[in-house]
Order: structure tokens, then sequence, then C-alpha cells
């Protein structure tokens, strides 16, 4: 197992370099979004599949800051490959590229040790975390299992013959939730079969297409699926069921295990503390407006936003996190 790379980021933040004359996040327009001015020019990667849960906040808060006029002419933009790490690289790489942040949680926190990237989290510019949700164990509408009574009777009973998907490579949430469920209810996570996909994207025509026998992943972006009946929500994996999902929580069905994923922003290295104060700035105004609470509500999410230090110092704990949980399930 690898050392924990995180150093400490409240140091890293308190160390960037004011460049008066970088444009930043406002381009040639010189808009200000501390003084009032929307953002321009900004692009924001998802570094993994279109359709998944990284893509679906991205677009989401774009479209949030649009409408509620923080920023204009926002561009989202996919780039996949390695559970996330592909975009860490890329984002690491763009050293001072105040028009550039990446959307990313979890997963890239796990993927960066089990792909051992040389690219790191402590390189980058923490922005803010924005939301949690939990997981969900969902299986397609012709699965035979109709409670997670069923699944776990059938996956404990032959737990190489039961295949589980997700839409995170190892280490990532959608990995870490079956992991987790399995030591749960008395499954060696060795003995889980589990199917990588790079994100929800992917995942989704696989769990569709039967190729899977149960998926992990968060209930959010797969709504329209849940509400039309394709897919059957068995539990959630929250303390408290979800509002948008008619489902129990693993707790109520007597499995002693909550998980929880988070989504936020982290911008490339040494950009500038004028470009960083607007892009936080325009992430606190977004959290802020009515067109925020109403995507929070409409994607099952949970309010989590945290900003600059403090998501920095959230970014070291989960490091820990990962890396003791990899190791229990010896995975690292």
């Amino acid at each position: 197992m690898r050392r924990t790379r995180l150093a400490p980021l409240a140091v890293m933040l308190s160390g960037l370099v004011l460049a008066a004359s970088a444009c930043g996040v406002t381009g040639d327009s010189g808009a200000d979004a501390s003084e009032g001015g929307p953002l321009t020019d900004l692009r924001v990667m998802v570094p993994n599949s279109a359709g998944g849960g990284y893509d679906v906040t991205a677009r989401t808060a774009a479209k949030v800051m649009e409408d509620e006029e923080i920023a204009s002419g926002i561009e989202v933009f996919n780039l996949e490959g390695a559970g996330g790490t592909v975009g860490l690289a890329r984002t690491v790489n763009e050293k001072g590229n105040g028009d550039l942040a990446m959307l990313m949680g979890l997963g890239v926190v796990g993927a960066s040790y089990t792909n051992e990237t040389d690219a790191t989290l402590s390189e980058t510019t923490p922005l803010a975390r924005l939301i949690e949700e939990p997981g969900a164990v969902m299986v397609s509408k012709d699965s035979p299992y109709k409670t997670i009574d069923d699944l776990v009777d059938a996956w404990k009973a032959n737990p190489a013959k039961v295949t589980v998907g997700g839409g995170s490579s190892a280490g990532g949430p959608d990995h870490l939730l079956p992991m987790q469920l399995a030591q749960a209810v008395g499954i060696e996570p060795k003995d889980v079969s589990y199917v990588s996909y790079d994100g929800g994207g992917d995942l989704l025509p696989a769990l569709l297409g039967n190729k899977l026998d149960f998926a992990t992943s968060g209930a959010g972006e797969f709504l329209d699926q849940i509400e039309s009946g394709e897919i059957r929500v068995l539990a959630t994996s929250g303390e408290e069921r979800l509002e948008s999902v008619d489902a129990p929580t693993l707790k109520e069905s007597d499995i002693d295990l909550v998980f929880t994923n988070w989504r936020g922003l982290v911008a490339p290295p040494e950009i500038t503390e004028a470009d960083r104060s607007r892009l936080v700035s325009a992430l606190e105004k977004m959290h802020d407006s009515k067109g925020w609470d109403q995507a929070l509500e409409q994607n099952g999410w949970t309010d989590a936003f945290i900003t600059g230090d403090e998501f920095g110092t959230f970014l070291e704990e989960q490091d820990k996190r990962v890396v003791e949980v990899l190791a229990a399930l010896g995975l690292a």
C-alpha cells in the first residue's frame, strides 16, 4: 500500500501565488464575479462518461449558474479514463489555468490509489464540496430479486455467481459500497464478483441488459429509469430514506451499514488567489439560489456545501478513509 500522499491542503492554499496579470476565469471580458459580474469562459471537466453522477452534477450546476446569471457560456466536457485519473492528470497539468474546474468525488480519491497515478489531488486547488448522497442497491425490472433479503440470500449462497457492477473503479464509491455490504452480511470481500464501468452512463445499459445481477451507485442519476419501473431499488445506504425513491434503507432491513458519497469541484494547481476567490464566490452564489435548492430536491441530493480550506481538510480526511477501507478489505 502506498503512503498517504495528500499534503496539508490548507498550507498549499495559503501559498498560492498572486498574479495580477492573469486573465483567470473571467477571460478577456474582465467580468468579476466578486463584484457582481458573471463568470465567463469557464470550462468544467467531467472525468468519466456522459450520463453518470459526475456528469449530471456538473451539467446541473452549470445550468443553475447560467439560469441565475452567475456565469455565462460554461462549457461542460467529458474526459473519460482510469476511474477519473485521466481527468485528474489533465487538471494537474493545466497549472495556473483559472478557467478550468474538474467535477470529482470519492471515486477519484480511490482511483488515485488503485490506478497508482502520478497526479494527486494534493496538487489541485480545492473549490467546493457540493452535495452528498447515499448509494442504492438496484436491479433490473426482470430480476428475480424483489427485496434486499432475496438478493442477500442468493449472494451468500454463492458469492462468486452473483455479479455486481458499479460506475467507479476499485476504491470508488460504487466499489466500496458492495464490498462493505458484503462484509456487513458475512461475505468475504475477496469473493465478490465486481465489474467496473466508467461512470453511470456505461453502467446503465449493462444493468438494463441483465449483464449484472445487481448494481450499486447513486440513485439520482437513474431516477428516470426508477420512475418508469425499468430499475427496481432494493435498498438505499443512507441514515434515512430518500424522498424520491420508494425503498427502505439498509439499516431498516437489519443490515448494519450506512454509506454516503459526495461530489465537489477542484481547480488546477497555482491558480491566482483572485481566480480562486471568483470561482468560490460564484459557487457560493449558486448554492444560495432557488435554482440550486430545486436541483437538490429533484435529484435527491443532500446539501453538503463547504469551500476552500475547509474542503481541503475534508479531502485529507477522505484520503485517509479510502486508504483505511482498502487496507481493511485487503485491496491495497
